[in-house]
């Protein structure tokens, strides 16, 4: 069975793919919280994304696949944000990847190939208005995630997943209504918003043997918004 490491797993997406891992391998979930993993059979690591060092003493000489989860989501006009705003979607977002892959990277390399999944957003390909702030944090991400896979390639295969949204906790003040529910599903082409599952099960894909052909690429679960233009 595979090594895999989820930084946050506690909720939402994260929560959804430790749930898909949860049978056939050895899942490690570092998180502030523990809750929502009680019924399944991983191993929990206190862990701050923010604040913390991952303690590599708690994990396994070998890890095949990681998963960074924590995200954010600030929609506001670009004339109200400060340089704060930037400086924090940027650390939560990308720059605490760089910490924690750096921390496990003998782990990674001592794989035979390691799987790395990252997760940007619809919006660091589209022009959206009031994403300036997370757009460019999560464009960071995918500039990062290539120049990484070319970096290890073949050791390490390095894949972002970039969302539209999706139902988790993070955007819950965009979803807490059938009003907002209805016209988030009708600006998807697909006609729905996205629930956790869709984009855990891409996930996996992208950890497991399936994908081993797979790396440098930013794959859009995304309901079609990123590349499909429909009459409504």
């Amino acid at each position: 069975m595979k090594n895999i490491l989820l930084i946050g797993g506690s909720y939402g997406i994260g929560l959804a793919i430790a749930k898909e891992l949860n049978n056939n391998n050895n899942v490690f979930v570092a998180s502030r919280t523990a809750e929502n993993l009680s019924d399944l059979n991983v191993t929990h690591i206190p862990f701050d994304a923010n604040s913390d060092t991952l303690d590599v003493s708690k994990l396994p000489a070998v890890i095949d696949g990681l998963v960074y989860c924590p995200g954010s989501i600030n929609l506001r006009p670009f004339k109200g944000l400060k340089i704060d705003t930037f400086e924090s979607d940027l650390q939560i977002n990308f720059l605490n990847i760089v910490k924690v892959i750096q921390t496990i990277l003998p782990q990674l390399t001592a794989s035979n190939q390691s799987s790395i999944v990252l997760f940007s957003s619809v919006a660091a390909t589209m022009g959206m208005p009031f994403h300036t702030s997370v757009a460019a944090a999560k464009g960071a991400v995918e500039g990062f995630a290539k120049a990484l896979a070319a970096e290890y390639a073949p050791k390490i295969r390095v894949n972002v997943i970039a969302p539209s949204l999706t139902d988790t906790p993070l955007a819950d003040k965009f979803l807490n209504n059938e009003v907002k529910q209805e016209k988030s599903a009708e600006r998807h082409p697909l006609k729905r918003f996205g629930q956790p599952e869709d984009v855990a099960q891409m996930a996996v894909f992208l950890l497991s043997e399936k994908a081993s052909w797979i790396s440098g690429q930013v794959l859009h679960v995304d309901g079609g918004m990123s590349t499909l233009l429909v009459n409504s």
